[in-house]
């Protein structure tokens, strides 16, 4: 009964079975070939498949648009080299064993080798082998081999500011979880992938130096074998062991040949999607400067006499043509533009309209203004990216948020310098910078292995040092540990900065109205009466405004209202319903703050420091003004050296105070330490447990 299981339970499960053999069945008919002898029809088929196989390799390496399209080549070049060397084995075996009697005896792919490849000349034979060990060894596998290692290097050193950038982007809504989790897996993967073919050139490189090893052995001991056990003289044995060596080392180095210069191939390649042979036609023949001086040298060498006159001449005729053709099509090109932008120029003007509330110019909730140079970042037909980032921007920040975030007003403005860029909220600048469309920004984490070359600045979402590199610098700016980012991803960054620092000031009635609109939706009942019966609709619009001045997103929509419709017949005061709702919110805030931590690690206030200031309240108002100057200088030193021990430590810093202390505190250090939270008691989950990290006094 188990084994009748057992075989239904493979046969369920052939085809996984069937997919995963193909390698395991090659590694043990190496081996195979290794330990049994072979006839030579089996032989002559392996060696054949071996040439197609390092022909199939070497064009996929060439077709291939990215290396990392091809990662399994550093396996597959360890088993195409061991089957090479397992059919050295066998096809020594054969030629000793079975040479004395003739060609024929060792295969027909041997023989055709040794025979017509080389004309049957022995002198030739080993000289043409020689030269194809000397250009795999030395040139191909060499270089390839440097290549390997130097890319292997840079890209693990490069590793820690691929991350950050891939980070930077996720923050700046620019991709979203899924998207960062593939780029991340990329990247893995090149560091695994460089990192393989750095120790598989090694194989490479062994698979040379034991080709040259094994020619002279099996001449030896075809010598030996020939002379001593068959009696053979010494020319017929050099004629046929020669002979045969020779092709078995040609039939297997030609294929070792190809592998290598896949294999350099693979790793001389931009890590970029494109196709290797457009790419390189474009870039070579795409000059015609470049083509008619190459023309003019071949000709010239041409009419030189005693030159081979009709190979130089041919030659540059075809180059001259090329480059005429070259120059036609761009001045055909240049002539198409020219001709669309007269067009546009010479369009006839509409007629003067009158002047209406339409002419005047309405304050853009969010502006962008851009200098001239700057304008290529926001034209779609110049590659300008900065659109879709904003729009990415926008997405993330609304789902944040929970609400749209309006849409940002973009145009050019000649009064500013070329490459400078402004943000304004409500017609008012919040953030400006100079950037270059052209370079890429390198910016210091904290921790950098070097300078790089370039124009100093400073990134202006989070003011850290930073230079202005050239694009072809990135690599060099990775490996130093910088973190690189172009410059339409430096623009969104600033503008979510900016839009995450100002979310109440972009909520209006407008918004809250769709807020409520949307809820009715699902939850009719709810809405029903609480604007205007309850509240007022700028009050609703004052409770938002003041919980996403709090860094509180208002995603909780139908708990925001419940929580008004219970507290809005007690009292229409937008600060106590505020309060009342970051109550209700307790368990979202917290959970921004420490996400799932069972522990909550927190600052609090002395009690005789807390009745200070109560009194202070008391005396001069909710908003702090009757806090004594000096006291207040104290205690803002104290909670920012307490903030930053625990940010040093890797924790969110949390102020805990009363309720009634909580809404002043919170202005108060709202805009000198933004990364310190205010929670008071009553806003602290009961599943949450209080640390208290320090206290602190008068």
């Amino acid at each position: 009964m188990h084994i009748k299981t057992l075989f239904n339970s493979i046969w369920q499960n052939k085809s996984k079975l069937g997919s995963g053999l193909g390698t395991p069945v090659l590694v043990l008919a190496a081996l195979g070939m290794v330990i049994l002898p072979m006839p030579t029809v089996l032989l002559d088929m392996l060696f054949t498949f071996n040439i197609a196989l390092a022909l199939v390799v070497l064009l996929v390496s060439v077709y291939t648009k990215k290396p990392l399209d091809f990662a399994a080549f550093p396996s597959v070049l360890l088993i195409a080299t061991l089957l090479r060397l397992a059919l050295n084995v066998a096809s020594t075996r054969i030629v000793l064993l079975e040479g004395h009697q003739g060609g024929s005896a060792a295969g027909n792919v041997i023989e055709a080798f040794g025979s017509v490849v080389i004309g049957g000349n022995l002198a030739v034979g080993l000289i043409v082998f020689l030269i194809l060990m000397i250009i795999n060894f030395v040139v191909v596998t060499k270089g390839a081999g440097r290549i390997s290692e130097v890319s292997a290097r840079f890209t693990l050193d490069a590793m820690p500011g691929k991350q950050m950038a891939i980070d930077a982007d996720l923050n700046a809504g620019l991709i979203d979880q899924e998207q960062a989790r593939t780029r991340r897996e990329e990247v893995t993967m090149e560091a695994d992938f460089y990192g393989s073919m750095d120790g598989a050139s090694k194989f490479v490189k062994g698979d040379a130096i034991a080709g040259i090893m094994i020619l002279f052995i099996n001449i030896i001991g075809g010598f030996i074998i020939g002379m001593m056990q068959y009696d053979l003289s010494l020319a017929e044995a050099a004629k046929i062991y020669t002979l045969l060596t020779i092709g078995d080392g040609l039939v297997a180095q030609i294929p070792s040949l190809l592998l290598s210069i896949a294999a350099a191939i693979t790793v001389t390649r931009e890590n970029t999607e494109a196709d290797m042979g457009g790419r390189m036609l474009g870039q070579m023949f795409d000059n015609p400067k470049a083509l008619m001086i190459t023309s003019v040298l071949l000709l010239i060498m041409g009419i030189v006499p005693g030159m081979p006159h009709i190979a130089f001449l041919t030659l540059g005729g075809i180059s001259a043509g090329g480059a005429y053709w070259q120059l036609s099509r761009q001045q055909a090109k240049s002539s198409t533009e020219l001709q669309a932008q007269e067009a546009e120029a010479t369009a006839e003007p509409s007629e003067a309209k009158e002047l209406g509330w339409d002419d005047v110019r309405s304050v853009d909730t969010i502006g962008l203004e851009v200098g001239y140079r700057l304008i290529p970042l926001v034209d779609k037909s110049q590659g300008g990216e900065l659109l879709d980032r904003i729009k990415g921007v926008r997405k993330k920040l609304s789902q944040e948020m929970g609400f749209l975030v309006p849409a940002v007003h973009i145009r050019d403005n000649l009064d500013l310098p070329p490459n400078h860029y402004s943000i304004s909220l409500m017609g008012v600048g919040c953030g400006h910078a100079d950037i270059y469309h052209d370079k890429e920004m390198a910016i210091n984490p904290g921790q950098v292995f070097g300078p790089i070359e370039g124009v100093t600045g400073i990134d202006p979402a989070f003011g850290l040092e930073a230079v202005w590199i050239d694009e072809v610098q990135r690599e060099q700016a990775q490996a130093l540990g910088y973190t690189v980012v172009d410059t339409a991803t430096v623009v969104a960054t600033h503008l979510s900065q900016i839009l995450s620092n100002n979310a109440a000031q972009l909520l209006g009635h407008e918004e809250a109205q769709s807020l409520l609109d949307l809820l009715a939706k699902r939850h009719p009942k709810l809405v029903e009466g609480v604007v205007p019966e309850i509240l007022s609709l700028s009050c609703v619009v004052k409770v938002l405004q003041g919980l996403l001045n709090e860094n509180v997103a208002v995603r909780d929509i139908r708990t925001i209202v419940q929580t008004l419709v219970d507290y809005g017949p007690r009292s229409q005061d937008p600060e106590v319903l505020t309060a009342a709702c970051r109550i209700a919110l307790k368990r979202m805030i917290v959970q921004e703050i420490v996400g799932n931590d069972p522990e909550l690690p927190v600052i609090t206030l002395s009690s005789e420091l807390e009745q200070i200031l109560h009194k202070s309240m008391q005396a001069g108002g909710n908003d702090g003004a009757g806090i004594e100057p000096g006291l207040a200088e104290r205690i803002q030193a104290s909670l920012v050296e307490a903030s930053q021990q625990q940010e040093l430590q890797g924790q969110a810093s949390v102020l805990l105070t009363s309720g009634v202390l909580r809404s002043t505190l919170a202005k108060f250090v709202k805009h000198t330490i933004p990364s310190l939270h205010v929670l008071s008691y009553q806003e602290i989950p009961d599943d949450k447990q209080i640390k208290i990290i320090s206290s602190i006094g008068q």
